[in-house]
């Protein structure tokens, strides 16, 4: 099977400050992928050594079973760079008629009018950039990595800066198009990434230092549980509940709970059943930690 990414011993230095050291890395093609980590940790620079815009000072790399920038991978491969810009002077539809058309497209003007449709702003064709909120501009880019319906999608950090509406249409149009292409996302939100992908990396300084899968989430023995608003401290009481192992209050009314389990699997509907006996209104409960926690907080024994 060919993997979406393959590298060996990555490194890529800019003079005497190495941004990536000897990454190695094994990603199949059958899921999207989230990059986490501080600024400056590498995360854009391996998404430019990806694209092929950026060269490896040393070490192997592959994309989809090819060199980044090879002939062989035009067309297979979109990216939105993190301040990407449309240009002022022309048109939303004629900016992306002529990406399609350096892609050697057929018809790309049809092309440009499908990914407007895509991101949900087909009536834009014959706006001008700066007749759009940032929000919709910020769209009209990510239609642009999307001409040629490329086999893999990097976004760098496609919802900063977004009110909540224009951020939960792109995160709609990542997990709608997940079936049809991979994605690579960049981003500090990590409750919008543990949303849109299947693993996550966190690079820092220049390594990655955990890769995690989000469908394990459920794995750990941990829950968070958030009582009605107005209910007195009751760490005491969910303490005492059969199989747990601590209780950590956070938030007014909300608990992490960490619980055994091997001998309490179905220890959510358990947690249940002790807090309707005790009185105790629950508004919502959580199986697993964030990818927050997961990523930042030491192991429990």
């Amino acid at each position: 099977m060919t993997l979406m990414i393959e590298a060996r011993g990555l490194t890529k230095r800019y003079g005497s400050k190495t941004a990536l050291d000897g990454v190695d890395l094994n990603l199949a093609a059958n899921g999207s992928i989230a990059l986490v980590g501080p600024n400056g940790a590498g995360k854009t620079t391996l998404m430019s050594l990806i694209c092929g815009y950026l060269h490896p000072t040393s070490g192997h790399l592959r994309v989809l079973g090819d060199a980044p920038g090879s002939p062989a991978l035009l067309g297979r491969i979109g990216a939105l760079p993190q301040d990407a810009q449309l240009d002022p002077g022309f048109g939303v539809g004629l900016q992306l008629a002529h990406f399609a058309a350096l892609q050697g497209l057929d018809k790309p003007k049809q092309e440009a009018r499908r990914v407007l449709e895509l991101v949900q702003l087909a009536e834009t064709y014959d706006s001008l950039p700066q007749a759009l909120s940032h929000g919709m501009r910020k769209r009209v880019i990510i239609a642009q990595a999307l001409i040629g319906q490329p086999e893999l999608v990097l976004l760098d950090e496609p919802t900063a800066g977004l009110d909540p509406a224009n951020a939960r249409a792109v995160r709609e149009l990542v997990n709608r198009l997940r079936g049809e292409c991979r994605f690579i996302i960049s981003s500090h939100n990590l409750e919008e990434l543990q949303k849109m992908c299947d693993t996550v990396l966190h690079i820092d300084h220049g390594r990655i230092s955990n890769q995690l899968t989000v469908d394990d989430a459920g794995q750990e023995g941990a829950l968070t549980l958030t009582l009605a608003p107005g209910t007195e401290d009751q760490q005491s009481v969910l303490a005492q509940v059969t199989g747990v192992r601590q209780v950590t209050r956070r938030d007014r009314e909300e608990y992490l709970i960490r619980y055994d389990l091997g001998g309490h699997p179905d220890f959510d509907l358990e947690l249940l059943t002790a807090l309707k006996a005790a009185r105790i209104p629950y508004r919502r409960l959580a199986l697993g930690l964030s990818l927050e926690e997961r990523l930042f907080t030491p192991e429990q024994s």
